[in-house]
């Protein structure tokens, strides 16, 4: 199935938020993210302070946007190309891991920022939510006859997860002002794999997701 096009108007709402994330991190590599004011970083990507405050509420989620721009619909994609055979925990699964460890040169600089400053780590965090409505649908999708509310409990139990392992990897970033936190050419060192981390919070999910997948795939009773 071939996906529809975005619009003009659409093209030029995603041409904006794309330029707005890229001054945000820009700006904050060049000045620290304390320097930054919502005021720059609309002048930066050539828009106004209120066309900026209709796509970001603040520097902080702006900057984080460059990392975790579209990576909800990412992981949502990745579990709908799995082939239908896949165990559906394994196919969240990867796909979170995936999408949350595969990252580029620009990605990499929005972390080191991410690590060391305690408005971005909340900001970051609070992302997590976003993974639910995608996930959600395709999860529905691949549980084709479940209760609608099966799908949504299970997105929200993922971004919940999610949320915990990137907390216990973070975590001495947070305390990095007070414990003297182990860095590396001035990064704050996480706390052990990602990914390790993100397979151990979502493991306790496979009883469900099985569960849930063995219900939809036994007879239905006939009237």
């Amino acid at each position: 199935m071939t996906t529809p096009r975005p619009g003009l108007r659409e093209r030029k709402k995603q041409a904006t938020r794309e330029a707005l994330r890229e001054a945000a991190l820009r700006l904050a590599v060049e000045r620290g993210p304390d320097q930054v004011r919502v005021e720059d970083i609309a002048e930066a990507a050539g828009v106004s302070p209120r066309t900026y405050n209709n796509y970001f509420a603040s520097r902080e989620q702006a900057i984080v946007s460059a990392v975790t721009a579209d990576r909800e619909a990412r992981i949502a994609a990745a579990v709908a190309a799995r082939p239908a055979e896949v165990r559906l925990a394994d196919a969240v699964t990867e796909a979170v891991v995936e999408q949350y460890t595969n990252a580029g040169e620009r990605e990499q600089r929005a972390l080191l920022l991410i690590t060391t400053q305690s408005a971005l780590r909340d900001a970051f965090l609070d992302t997590t939510a976003d993974i639910e409505p995608p996930l959600t649908a395709v999860i529905a999708e691949r549980l084709d006859g479940a209760e609608a509310h099966t799908a949504h409990v299970l997105a929200a139990s993922v971004a919940a997860a999610v949320r915990i392992a990137l907390e216990g990897w973070l975590r001495p970033a947070q305390n990095a002002e007070t414990a003297g936190s182990r860095t590396a050419g001035g990064l704050v060192v996480p706390s052990g794999s990602l990914p390790d981390q993100l397979r151990a919070a979502l493991a306790p999910l496979a009883v469900a997701f099985d569960a849930a997948e063995q219900h939809t795939q036994a007879p239905q009773p006939r009237d």
